[in-house]
């Protein structure tokens, strides 16, 4: 009994750098073994199948020490980068403070802070309920909606993406994430910018809300001017409820705190927020509400818990977000992200005129979409119709691998069939990386533009893959 290590004290049998110097060379085999097979394969098909030793910032680096440029931030999360040297020393902080916590029968210091922090951002708003993850912010206010207006159906836009649990996936815009998983609950899509048909759903009088991204990040699509505003007033109409889904597009993404900023007197009466608030360490989200609605739901003592997560308000996540928030205002990212996001769009968009596969340039911020259509010359139509005809995106994820295998630069589809490439970097690059991805994707675009070449080979593998997928 003697020699038993005393409670608390470390593990002698582990060593995570020992672990992964032994064991990190498996990871793709571990991955089709043990996890989601069709990732590592799907990675190797298209030569993303990279080995990361270290991150930074904006960059990885492998292990001959050449660096990446990240324009991903891991589909959002990374906001502030990798690594932020403050979000780090929080998360330090908060560990060795040894905290009692997740108690679920106190009031910790952490959670109010940071609901006081957020909420400044959102002054028409009053509380916060956090939970861990963006499909749970929406699903709390899914909920929330639901029980504050006693009315069951929740609206949302065709193409939309809210998470993939089952009440987010019940107003998800794509019949390919829903096939399969039926029954989901009974919601209703209508086109974005439409707002005829948000008027005949409300008239129906069963609506409680409607769930809205302010840029859509499949495809990155804006909302048509005044949208939101008209929206609002069609549903405060009819007693039902706007609900901002900002979980890729909050906390400064757009170069504006909150996307729906962009749209002067639109206040929705539920916001959701998640990936950058974490600082790229700690899941959490964020569902920010009125005041009438939370007391709607948590009506008395007996349903003090009717609604909560396990890991909802835990010391780290709350830590983490409130260095992200003081990151953001110290460091002007915000304003950064606008700033830079203004000077990548217009570059780009310049490009449209230059070569006729770039349709389109499109975004705000730090969020841009660039969408590849249909070329005049015969000799690109006929290369553009073959990949069409095989299956619709192959060649915005011929310009991807390039972009990777050439030039070291992470990005991806905004989603599937979509000739769309989104752009959603860390809101802290600035002039330097945009002349790396303008200059990239410039020479990119140039090769494609040629008609043959390595390139298009490529585009043939892709089309026999996808032959062979059907």
């Amino acid at each position: 009994m003697a020699d038993e290590p005393e409670v608390g004290s470390p593990v002698k049998g582990f060593d995570l750098a020992r672990l992964l110097a032994e064991r990190g060379a498996e990871r793709y085999e571990l991955h089709a073994k043990h996890l989601n097979h069709q990732l590592p394969r799907m990675l190797h098909t298209i030569g993303f199948d990279k080995v990361y030793e270290r991150a930074e910032g904006a960059y990885f680096w492998d292990a001959d020490g050449d660096d990446y440029l990240d324009m991903l931030a891991g589909f959002g999360v990374m906001g502030l980068g990798r690594h932020h040297p403050v979000i780090r020393k929080a998360l330090h902080d908060v560990l060795d403070a040894g905290l009692a916590d997740l108690t679920r029968f106190d009031c910790p210091p952490l959670p109010g802070l940071l609901a006081e922090k957020l909420l400044a951002h959102a002054p028409h708003l009053d509380r916060v309920f956090f939970g861990s993850s963006g499909t749970e912010a929406v699903e709390t206010a899914l909920k929330f909606a639901r029980y504050a207006t006693g009315k069951q159906r929740i609206l949302y836009c065709t193409h939309a993406f809210h998470g993939l649990t089952t009440g987010s996936l019940s107003v998800n815009g794509e019949a390919g994430f829903r096939d399969g998983f039926a029954p989901l609950l009974p919601d209703t899509a209508i086109e974005m910018g439409d707002l005829a048909a948000l008027a005949r759903e409300l008239k129906r009088g069963d609506v409680a809300g409607f769930v809205v991204e302010p840029i859509q990040g499949k495809g990155v699509h804006l909302t048509p001017p005044g949208f939101l505003l008209a929206a609002q007033e069609l549903l405060h109409k009819h007693k039902a409820l706007l609900i901002a889904d900002e979980v890729q597009t909050g906390v400064g993404r757009t170069g504006r705190f909150f996307a729906y900023d962009w749209e002067p007197g639109v206040e929705p009466d539920l916001v959701c927020v998640a990936k950058a608030l974490s600082g790229g360490y700690v899941p959490i989200s964020a569902t920010l509400g009125k005041d009438w609605i939370f007391k709607k739901v948590y009506s008395s003592m007996d349903r003090v818990l009717v609604h909560s997560a396990s890991f909802g308000s835990n010391a780290q996540a709350m830590a983490a977000g409130l260095a992200t928030l003081t990151v953001m205002e110290d460091e002007r990212i915000t304003e950064n992200a606008r700033v830079t996001g203004d000077l990548l769009r217009t570059r780009l968009a310049a490009l449209t005129e230059r070569y006729e596969l770039l349709y389109d340039v499109r975004g705000r911020g730090l969020m841009i979409g660039i969408e590849f259509g249909r070329p005049k010359s015969l000799k690109l139509r006929g290369n553009w119709t073959m990949l069409q005809a095989a299956r619709k995106g192959l060649f915005a994820q011929m310009v991807v691998v390039p972009l990777l295998q050439r030039h070291r630069i992470l990005t991806q589809v905004s989603g599937d069939h979509l000739e769309v490439i989104k752009l959603i970097p860390p809101l802290t690059i600035g002039e330097k990386e945009v002349d790396r991805f303008v200059d990239a994707f410039t020479d990119v675009m140039d090769d494609a533009h040629r008609g043959g070449g390595l390139m298009w080979d490529f585009g043939r593998t892709l089309i026999k893959q996808a032959v062979a997928n059907k």
